[in-house]
Formats: structure tokens, sequence, C-alpha cells
């Protein structure tokens, strides 16, 4: 099978998305992925650390480039939405000129990109959402999305600011969060708006119970990497999204 290098630009304290990333690309029937990250500093989620961390990106871009990736994914979904709207735009733009005067021509995507693109390729509209963070910054998801063209119907911020602390919440707490929102005539529930806060387990049970499509953002940024590859974005266990017989019908 054709082997591909990812590369992840990650805050210094994540350690979910090293984990649950490989373990949703590492199910694909036709190819194999190694995963290849370079750190931010980071730990506490708020509006100065995000910045301070942001301005770390173009270390981080060299490095992935030294190590000839072939697609990298900018890995902190709040970090570019609390930059306002269109801003997963700006930094795929900007991170694709560093590379390519570098001479790399890998393939660049975001958290807050792919979660637009998967909930796109799901034809959702009206949505909810679970996020780990703060309230001031769960308001700027939300209208980050209200900007893409979603209705963010019902969304609850689990107010939780220790970024370490995000890795541990329980999926019980999140499955909580959700049981709580008014899911009348959504399209689509994102069950964790963060790549820090842990999923995989919680999407298919997720989807029997509410009956709607359900994504995260580490689903969200496999499904964008295998579509920025060319290669089929079909996952087992990885909810609708990731099934292309089922996603157009969700």
């Amino acid at each position: 099978m054709a082997a591909h290098r990812i590369g992840l630009v990650v805050p210094s304290s994540n350690v979910t998305v090293e984990t649950e990333l490989p373990a949703l690309l590492n199910r694909h029937a036709a190819a194999d992925f190694s995963f290849h990250a370079s750190r931010m500093r980071m730990l506490t989620v708020s509006a100065a650390q995000l910045r301070a961390m942001n301005a770390q990106r173009e270390r981080c871009v060299l490095e992935l480039g030294d190590a000839g990736v072939e697609a990298i994914l900018y890995a902190c979904l709040v970090a570019l939405m609390a930059g306002g709207p269109g801003e997963h735009q700006r930094v795929e733009s900007a991170v694709a000129e560093q590379l390519a005067a570098g001479g790399s021509d890998a393939v660049v995507r975001s958290s807050a990109g792919a979660l637009v693109e998967g909930l796109r390729a799901l034809d959702a509209r009206r949505i909810a959402l679970v996020t780990p963070y703060l309230r001031p910054l769960a308001e700027q998801v939300v209208a980050y999305l209200a900007a893409e063209g979603f209705e963010v119907a019902a969304w609850r911020a689990l107010e939780v600011a220790d970024n370490a602390e995000v890795a541990r919440i329980p999926g019980d707490r999140v499955m909580g969060a959700a049981r709580d929102l008014d899911l009348s005539g959504v399209d689509a529930l994102v069950i964790s708006a963060c790549v820090q806060m842990p999923s995989l387990g919680l999407i298919a049970a997720a989807e029997s119970e509410f009956g709607v499509p359900v994504v995260s953002a580490a689903t969200a940024g496999a499904f964008s990497l295998l579509t920025s590859l060319g290669l089929p974005a079909e996952l087992p266990g990885a909810g609708r999204l990731l099934q292309p017989g089922v996603r157009q019908a969700a």
C-alpha cells in the first residue's frame, strides 16, 4: 500500500490529536500513514496564549517541511476560529506559501477548515455542538461557524481552561452535555469541537442515540486529509462523515 507522511502542528500540551488521528487513518484500507508533529507552546486555552501560540507557526512549518511531509494539519481549531471569520483560509494559504518557498508542495489543512468542510460534505446547515472552552471562546467558535453559513441551533461550553485537563474530560460528561441540547431539527452534532477533547469512543454511540450524523474535530480532520490526498474518505466506525454510501443520505 502507498505510504503517506502526515505533518501535525499541535499545541505543546496536546496529547489527543497524535492518538486519535493515527487511530483513525490507520483504519484505511488502501493506504499507510506516518505522523510527524511539531509543537507550539500553549498550556491554557485563553485568547492571549492562543495568540502567542500562533506566533510560533512558522518555526513549526519549517520543521515539518524538513521532514518531507505530504500533508500538514494545523491542529488547533479554536486558535484559528478566535482569529475571526475566514482565518482558516488565511492561515492555510500562508502555510502553503511558506512551504512552496522552501520547495515543498505539501497540501495544507486545518482543524477549523476541516470542520467546515466536513459539515458541508454532510450537507448540514443547522447544527449543534459541544466545546470544552470557556464561554467567551466558545462564543467565538459559534460566531465563526455562523459566518460560514451554519445555523448553530444549540451549543454547550464545558468551561475547561487548562488544556491538559481538556484531554481528561470523561466521555460521559461530553455525552451528558449533548443530551442537554435541544437537537430538534439539527442536521449534525459536533460532539467535540476541539482536537484535544477525546471523541472517538463517542461517535458511534452518539449517532445511535441521537439519530443524526455526529462529527468531531478528529473525524473532520481525517476526512479533510484523505480528500486532500485524493484518497477514499472511508473509515470504519468513524461516523457517517466517513461512510460515503450513507453520507449524503444522512
